[in-house]
């Protein structure tokens, strides 16, 4: 919600949107020390890890409930975000440990609607919220809805198998995927891909207030269109991912994205031509991510949860490189906005391609589509 709403939130915390920019910088850099949290579903178990994000989330909302200020809103910023990020590697590496790597896509893009319906049906009640009583008005409520996830958790999910003795520490883990050409490779692709998206991400809410007066409802109905192409691309990604193969998707989303980008200024000359060219923009960027997950959760199967942190952890940096950048270029105009985000797919893609003449020097391929035969790589390297 911070994106839409950026304005609105700067003006009621008193400070600037710059401000605002390096308070995103710095939940995005503190993502970056992911790792050394999230791994620890690889030590401690999947549902362990998955508790304790939700933990930290519930910790971050909280904090402004008690404390709703710039300084308490940067700290929960940092928290909520640490706790999505030590969630989604375990949930992911949960789901990796017991789905084929032939049919994982479709079931991990499943798992990536929840962001897509947050922008659907929760940014919209974020500002009806906010419109209503203001900008921390809807902390409360994700204090309860986070209660509600750790019951949910506790509840459902099978107890954590003992590891066995043994097995690799967080040290050896780290060096399997540090030292790893074709896993290093692919983080890039993350990297460069959140940072394509975050300088236009981090603006459009601005740059739609600014080009056509949207207020705070209009700027959550603008949210729930994109939402819906957050939605429609995890849909194709569902069906067709594990159709064409990982990498080959990655690759198509990457170019469809390059090309939304570059008409965005275009389209943007009128309402509906800007809600048209986000809509491209958006659903193109979440089919390259989404794809993206099933395919990092195979590089290395035997470090899976720290893989997957790593990945989200890449994804961060690349969300602080973009934050301050986007707010720099916005200075020459959207369409400098714009063609930052063209240069860094076109970035994104020379690593895929890095990524997959590694692998398949090693005898590993990624293509991994359905009904064709796939060289499975070793457990670990």
């Amino acid at each position: 919600m911070i994106y839409p709403f950026l304005s609105v939130i700067a003006r009621g915390t008193g400070v600037d949107l710059t401000a605002m920019s390096l308070a995103l910088t710095a939940r995005s850099l503190v993502g970056t020390l992911n790792p050394i949290v999230a791994s620890v579903a690889d030590r401690r178990g999947r549902k362990f890890g998955m508790l304790s994000g939700v933990s930290l989330f519930l910790l971050g909302a909280a904090l402004i409930v008690v404390w709703p200020t710039f300084p308490a809103l940067v700290a929960s910023m940092i928290l909520i975000t640490l706790g999505k990020y030590t969630f989604d590697p375990a949930m992911q590496a949960y789901l990796g440990d017991r789905i084929p790597y032939e049919r994982r896509g479709t079931i991990l893009a499943v798992t990536e609607i929840g962001w897509s319906l947050a922008f659907i049906a929760g940014i919209p009640l974020m500002g009806f919220l906010i419109a209503r009583h203001g900008w921390m008005a809807p902390f409360p409520l994700m204090v309860v809805l986070g209660f509600l996830i750790i019951i949910g958790l506790i509840w459902m999910l099978p107890k954590d198998v003992r590891p066995a003795d043994g097995s690799p520490s967080m040290g050896a883990n780290f060096r399997a995927v540090l030292t790893f050409t074709p896993a290093l490779a692919g983080l890039c692709v993350g990297m460069f891909t959140s940072t394509a998206n975050e300088v236009v991400n981090l603006l459009f809410g601005v740059w739609l207030e600014q080009s056509f007066g949207l207020k705070i409802a209009a700027l959550g109905a603008a949210s729930a269109i994109i939402g819906i192409s957050e939605l429609s691309g995890e849909g194709l990604v569902a069906a067709f991912v594990d159709r064409l193969g990982k990498p080959r998707s990655v690759a198509l989303g990457l170019g469809v994205n390059s090309l939304a980008a570059l008409f965005l200024p275009v389209l943007g000359r009128t309402e509906l031509g800007a809600l048209v060219g986000l809509f491209l923009f958006y659903i193109s960027f979440e089919f390259a991510i989404v794809s993206s997950i099933p395919m990092m959760t195979e590089v290395l199967p035997g470090a899976r949860a720290t893989v997957m942190a790593f990945n989200v952890a890449f994804m961060a940096f690349g969300r602080a490189i973009g934050a301050p950048l986007a707010t720099l270029l916005f200075y020459f105009g959207f369409p400098a906005v714009t063609t930052a985000a063209v240069l860094f797919n076109l970035l994104a893609y020379l690593a895929l391609r890095r990524m997959q003449r590694g692998l398949e020097s090693r005898g590993i391929l990624l293509s991994g589509t359905v009904g064709r035969p796939k060289v499975v790589g070793p457990a670990s390297v």
